[in-house]
């Protein structure tokens, strides 16, 4: 299995520095680096982005980013974080790549030539390409590590021009596809748990499970993302990305080892298994008074919400759904996965619903949560529902790191076990593809509310383990 390693000596180029994706997400996580002792014993951060942004008022803004969404900085570490943050305003792609070639070029006479050089595309999926292009243009590729957020495309078609166009400059092992579900410390506890734990090995296939829930609703809005949000919607933002990715973890087969190769390996192969989308068996939506924030295109058809059974073609999940839903605006926000287990055969008959299931959350560092079918204290035989939760916090021996954290610190060290691979995405966006190709007719549903009624249908007979 991988271990942590210090990074060596690194220069940080994050691409659209003042957006908010990295105002909320990756500045943040950089700090929080930071702060643990977690980055190179020297680096450079380097803001890139349109406008002339000077470098006091980048600061300022990597300040007030901290100060909204944490870790609040303290004078200690903020005094040594700020001298090593640096702003390239202008447009990279032009022809001599404006500020940004001579802030690299000043970052490397200050580390060294070695280096490690990062780009971080922190920018909608439409500017991956250009960005790419540029970045082999002014002679930025060669030893680079480049991370490219979700989702990687936008359709099978747009996948397939993105990795033309990624190989052109960067060899695979240079490309860092990064989906934040993943470096989630309970969806890494996931594959563990399962292969460490006979308890749960055992049961883990048709035979036991009748069907799995991964259920993501959230109570948010998109009005700080609202231009992204309304050219991706639910299904790119969330379904094909990190529900199907989810998925794949939690149907993979046993991996050769934990090492990154062969996880990668495991989780992809299992991709390749997802039966194509039915549209006849996804349920769109888009809450009342989405096209009426500001920044939303009037008649807007995009989808705030998808309800999707998904099928895996192998010989454990043969004929076992996999129910996935997200949606914004919804009554609460959870991240769960459950496994519906089959009830056994014995003298009981009937037996009370939600009695057997076995639920992981992937909110913080993750909680399971064993629901199970027992007496009821009291005269005669009454059956009840008992459940018996264990925080995987309690087995943790240091605080758990975020998502962002994990993830750019593997980039830093280059540990790929949690990065995508163009194989396993070509499998999603061809799973994905008659659902982008014949979309369901979307259906209205209320703020507050568990979304259409009509996904109801898709979780019978046992209905949705959340919203009941």
């Amino acid at each position: 299995m991988a271990t942590a390693r210090r990074p060596t000596p690194a220069i940080f180029v994050l691409y659209g520095a003042t957006g908010d994706l990295a105002r909320r997400m990756v500045l943040p996580a950089f700090y929080t680096l930071a702060e643990q002792g977690l980055l190179p014993e020297d680096w450079r951060l380097i803001g890139s982005g349109r406008g002339d942004v000077a470098h006091e008022d980048f600061v300022g803004h990597v300040h007030r980013s901290l100060e909204q969404f944490g870790p609040k900085p303290d004078n200690r570490t903020w005094g040594q974080f700020r001298k090593k943050l640096r702003f390239a305003g202008g447009d990279f792609a032009n022809d001599d790549g404006g500020p940004l070639i001579e802030a690299v070029r000043q970052a490397r006479q200050d580390l060294g030539e070695d280096a490690q050089l990062i780009h971080y595309l922190a920018v909608p999926p439409q500017a991956f390409i250009d960005l790419t292009d540029s970045i082999g243009k002014h002679g930025l590729a060669e030893n680079a590590r480049v991370v490219y957020e979700k989702p990687f495309g936008t359709s099978r078609k747009s996948f397939r021009q993105l990795d033309r166009a990624v190989h052109q400059v960067l060899d695979e092992s240079q490309v860092y596809r990064i989906d934040h579900f993943l470096g989630k410390e309970a969806t890494q506890d996931l594959h563990v748990l399962r292969f460490a734990n006979r308890v749960f090995e055992g049961m883990w296939n048709r035979d036991h499970v009748r069907a799995v829930q991964i259920d993501c609703p959230e109570t948010l809005d998109v009005a700080d993302r609202t231009d992204f949000y309304d050219h991706t919607g639910a299904v790119l933002d969330m379904l094909v990305t990190h529900l199907f990715q989810v998925a794949a973890e939690v149907a993979m087969e046993p991996p050769a080892s934990l090492e990154p190769a062969d996880l990668q390996a495991a989780r992809e192969s299992i991709i390749a298994k997802f039966r194509p989308l039915d549209p006849d068996e996804v349920v769109l939506g888009q809450f009342a008074g989405y096209r009426d924030l500001d920044g939303i295109a009037r008649g807007s058809k995009t989808d705030t919400y998808v309800a999707a059974r998904l099928w895996v073609n192998t010989p454990r999940w043969r004929g076992v759904p996999f129910l996935l839903r997200t949606g914004k605006r919804l009554a609460e926000t959870r991240q769960t996965v459950s496994l519906i287990l089959r009830d056994p055969v014995g003298p009981f008959g009937d037996l009370p619903p939600d009695g057997n299931v076995l639920r992981f959350a992937l909110d913080g560092s993750g909680e399971i949560d064993l629901r199970m079918v027992a007496k009821a204290p009291g005269v005669g035989l009454k059956l009840g529902v008992a459940s018996a939760r264990v925080p995987i916090s309690e087995v943790a021996a240091e605080e758990p790191l975020p998502p962002y954290v994990r993830l750019i610190h593997d980039v830093l060290t280059g540990d790929r076990s949690l990065v995508t691979r163009p194989d396993g995405l070509a499998h999603v966006w061809k799973a994905a593809d008659p659902l982008l190709s014949t979309r369901p007719r979307l259906k209205t549903y209320q703020p507050g509310s568990w979304g259409p009624a009509a996904a109801k249908k898709l979780a019978a007979p046992d209905g949705w383990l959340l919203g009941q």
